[in-house]
């Protein structure tokens, strides 16, 4: 088993099924121990099979680990449930990246709940519509990659950013997303679509085998 700080990538072709979940550990002062006990955990056992990488990540202004693996097929990664927290299994719907070869400094967890599998695509296409129409948009965006639950009731947004911080000021420049205009407000107010978090993050370790 190998111990790495490279960010996983959520574009492998290899990759049919991430699993994936957050939880909060009580205060920002114990993600470290928190995260070396998760990875020691992780260690302790046997390498799954059909287990790529498994990565996590930091909170960068609170208090929440989130984990991000990457499995061959659902089979193998449902064979090893994650016990007492929220993990979702998902598959990679669509993603692009805007500057290929520069890598991130940061993770964005972007999370929406919808009523079906449907509208979670719908939603996701307006997304990238908008972004492919948008000439202002911020600066410190690398990649987006739109992972839809198996259920069609989750979106996971992994966002690569340069880093925290510039995510923090896209953010800080409309007071309510990357973006405005006609086609983000379409994004915003679709209807069945429910907002659940944002959360920024830097990437603790990557294991893989």
């Amino acid at each position: 088993m190998r111990i790495g700080e490279e960010f996983p990538d959520p574009a492998r072709g290899d990759a049919g099924f991430v699993v994936s979940g957050e939880w909060a550990v009580g205060s920002a002062d114990r993600l470290v121990a928190a995260a070396d006990a998760v990875i020691a955990a992780r260690r302790s056992v046997p390498w799954p099979e059909g287990l790529l990488a498994y990565s996590l990540f930091i909170d960068a202004d609170g208090d929440v680990l989130r984990d991000y693996a990457q499995w061959t097929d659902e089979a193998a990664a449902r064979r090893q449930p994650e016990r007492g927290r929220d993990h979702i299994v998902y598959h990679l719907y669509r993603g692009s990246r805007s500057a290929a070869g520069t890598p991130p400094g940061a993770m964005v967890a972007v999370r929406v709940d919808t009523d079906d599998g449907a509208l979670a695509r719908t939603w996701v296409d307006a997304v990238f519509e908008a972004l492919d129409q948008d000439t202002a948009l911020p600066a410190g965006g690398l990649g987006a990659f739109f992972h839809v639950s198996t259920d069609g009731r989750h979106v996971l947004n992994y966002a690569e950013w340069v880093s925290a911080d510039a995510h923090r000021k896209a953010l800080a420049a409309t007071g309510r997303g990357i973006s405005s205009g006609p086609l983000w407000d379409k994004v915003q107010t679709m209807p069945g679509v429910r907002p659940q978090s944002v959360t920024r993050y830097h990437l603790y370790r990557t294991l893989t085998a």
